[in-house]
């Protein structure tokens, strides 16, 4: 019986492989959890984030768009792999090679995620560096309610009891500095990275003086670095002055941008922008009205954070910054839930440490310090 001639009968072109002994290109298919980068990796998402654009273009030269496809996968079904790719990943940064028979993952357990979700009330508090968004200021009934589940959680290594693992060596240590206060910080007013961009006041000016001379008779700071906004940058200055050593920009540190909030009390936002305010405390995928989501901000905070330890190793930095910014490294190095926020304290020029250890995990050494701010004989 003689072959079957195609659709297009009996005369019809047939479509040929390769000639015999043409090596095939091989075809990449990437399975990951992360919505945002299997859409910007597929083209239909634009990469806004300058950190990451050159990594994109890295993994396109190895790869080009027609050789790889990029898939998603629900967090909730990625939980086993996630939790096996962090385990390896940290123990190639300790130096041992990770076997599976070592694991702590369990298949099909809950136990498997690494990463705990976002809750957007509770960053509402921590996200205005005048601190206009507190647990008192949120209705009680919107903190009770139980965090939602985060589309890209931060994934965090395994806990390990610090003190009892082996010697790590030398940690890196980052002092979290809130910048001194400005005119609107008593007035407790939303001052993100979007509005006027205030100077300090006399009285920050004097608290910028005041932690320098405390940083400087504890002699540990090796580096200095800032966020962009100006009353950081002044407080970091001051501090850097007394110290003899330069200030570095760090872009990501920068406050939360609050859009047409900027300037406005808490009080005044549920005033002028009721719909907003109420989408904003629901997800944190929303987004002040003109303004930036708090989604967008523990991600920058989260490379910024990963790009300092890359650079200090081992080394002692003093970060000054914001409210949002030192909340969020605080509760991340604790692994503490999203409504710790809540529970934290951060007055102006006080000081926190957290410490990293060369197997991924950290240690908080101190929180809201402001011993160097009070009057002599107090």
């Amino acid at each position: 019986m003689g072959p079957r001639p195609g659709r297009g009968g009996a005369g019809a072109p047939r479509a040929r492989g390769p000639p015999p002994g043409t090596p095939r290109r091989p075809h990449v298919l990437v399975r990951m959890d992360s919505k945002l980068v299997v859409e910007q990796m597929s083209g239909r998402w634009r990469i806004k984030h300058p950190d990451m654009r050159p990594l994109a273009a890295e993994a396109k030269a190895v790869f080009p768009p027609g050789r790889v496809t990029y898939e998603w996968i629900p967090r909730e079904k990625n939980k086993y792999a996630d939790r096996l790719a962090n385990e390896a990943m940290d123990a190639g940064k300790a130096g041992r090679v990770w076997k599976s028979k070592q694991t702590f993952a369990v298949l099909g357990s809950t136990a498997a995620s690494a990463a705990e979700s976002d809750d957007p009330l509770a960053e509402a508090a921590a996200e205005t560096s005048a601190g206009a968004v507190s647990a008192a200021t949120v209705p009680a009934a919107a903190v009770a309610r139980p965090a939602p589940a985060a589309e890209e959680p931060l994934a965090e290594p395994p806990p390990v009891a610090v003190g009892w693992a082996p010697d790590l060596g030398t940690p890196t240590t980052f002092v979290l500095m809130r910048h001194g206060e400005t005119a609107l910080t008593p007035e407790k007013r939303f001052s993100g990275s979007g509005g006027s961009d205030p100077d300090l006041s006399d009285k920050g000016r004097w608290q910028a003086e005041r932690t320098a001379a405390a940083l400087a008779a504890r002699g540990t700071v090796q580096a200095v670095v800032s966020s962009p906004l100006a009353r950081c940058r002044q407080t970091a200055q001051t501090v850097a002055d007394r110290l003899g050593l330069e200030v570095r920009i760090e872009d990501g540190l920068r406050e939360t941008d609050f859009g047409a909030w900027e300037g406005l009390t808490f009080a005044e936002v549920k005033d002028k922008y009721p719909a907003d305010l109420e989408a904003w405390l629901a997800s944190s995928k929303a987004a002040p009205t003109g303004g930036e989501s708090f989604a967008s901000v523990a991600r920058r905070v989260s490379v910024a954070r990963d790009k300092l330890l890359a650079r200090h190793s081992g080394r002692t930095v003093l970060l000054v910054t914001h409210v949002t910014p030192v909340k969020t490294l605080v509760r991340l190095a604790l692994g503490a839930p999203p409504e710790s926020l809540f529970r934290m304290e951060l007055s102006a020029a006080s000081v926190s440490a957290v410490q990293y250890y060369a197997d991924g995990n950290a240690s908080l050494r101190l929180l809201n310090d402001t011993s160097h701010l009070r009057q002599p004989g107090a």
